[in-house]
């Protein structure tokens, strides 16, 4: 089968996506600054317009990859199911969870698969963990402690994330959700929701930290921070059981190799047993993901990676920006 590729939104992530095609090719780009569309389409043969309904609408492209600001998230997924296309959108997908809820209405209705760039799944650390996890290697769960950030740039705070008409909201609802997500994938579903979104040093009407405690219909415990303040690049994640830890640090790049630790606790207790694995190679979570998307419409399997996980993201962010004082 042959998956001919539109993307809308030809940015940073737009591009990282170009390049993680695989045997999918690109035919269509679009962003509302042309020249970047065509400067995207230049090696690939691809078509380049700065309407993204003439990506949406175009009778050659199967699949749409949305790359947009938060703002067009929705309405450019229900531009392409609408007109037969699968998508793959980046999180969070949209900036409400009614949105979320229409559009879940929508790929039910047309028969088209979405899938949700939630990408940190993929990355190999992340893969490791989660097969771990399965197998029963950390006994019964017990919680979840992430903290995931950056520092910002000269700037940062006039660009378009910092514009809640553009973003929904701030550091909560950008990486925010890749926190809630994986939490999520180890833990369960979320049944309680506790947190607090602040702005403490950008001069923005977002915030730029995020703290919560989530609680898991099990009774797991998440306990979150998200940051843009954060001024040295982190991710960290670590995943507790009764009988060992696992903990994940970096994600390559600035936030430095990745690596998985796995802590396995001794009969006598004290000093665990420990391995631990490095991934220094590039970021291949892209690849791996539109891989199985790809799978997943050839196979009309649905999409590990949801709107419905979307969705599940968005009421914690909801419910964390509702309870923030202004």
């Amino acid at each position: 089968m042959e998956h001919t590729i539109g993307i809308v939104g030809c940015g940073l992530i737009g591009q990282k996506r170009a390049k993680a095609l695989g045997r999918a090719k690109l035919v269509a780009c679009a962003d509302i600054q042309r020249e970047r569309a065509e400067q995207l389409a230049r090696g690939h043969a691809a078509t380049a317009t700065a309407d993204w309904r003439d990506v949406t609408g175009n009778p050659e492209v199967s699949l749409v990859i949305v790359a947009t600001t938060n703002q067009l998230l929705a309405e450019v997924t229900a531009s392409a199911l609408e007109a037969g296309k699968h998508v793959l959108v980046e999180k969070p997908a949209a900036t409400s969870a009614a949105d979320l809820e229409r559009l879940i209405a929508l790929e039910r209705s047309t028969g088209k698969l979405v899938r949700v760039g939630f990408n940190h799944r993929y990355h190999p650390a992340l893969l490791h963990a989660k097969a771990l996890a399965s197998s029963g290697a950390l006994g019964e769960m017990m919680f979840v402690r992430g903290r995931y950030g950056h520092g910002g740039r000269i700037g940062y705070d006039r660009e378009w994330r910092a514009d809640p008409a553009l973003s929904g909201g701030g550091e909560l609802i950008d990486q925010g959700v890749h926190l809630i997500d994986l939490s999520r994938v180890f833990l369960g579903e979320i049944a309680a929701t506790r947190g607090y979104a602040k702005t403490y040093f950008w001069d923005m009407p977002v915030d730029d930290n995020a703290f919560m405690l989530l609680t898991a219909t099990g009774g797991q415990t998440a306990f979150l921070h998200v940051s843009c303040t954060e001024w040295k690049n982190l991710f960290s994640l670590e995943i507790y059981g009764k009988d060992a830890k696992l903990q994940i640090e970096g994600l390559g790049g600035s936030y430095g190799v990745e690596r998985l630790y796995y802590y396995k606790m001794l009969p006598e207790m004290g000093p665990p047993e420990t391995t631990i694995w490095e991934y220094p190679r590039g970021d291949q979570s892209w690849a791996l993901e539109l891989a199985e998307f790809l799978e997943d419409i050839e196979l009309g399997r649905p999409p590990s990676a949801s709107l419905a996980d979307a969705l599940a993201a968005m009421r914690v962010v909801e419910d964390v920006y509702r309870g923030s004082p202004a």
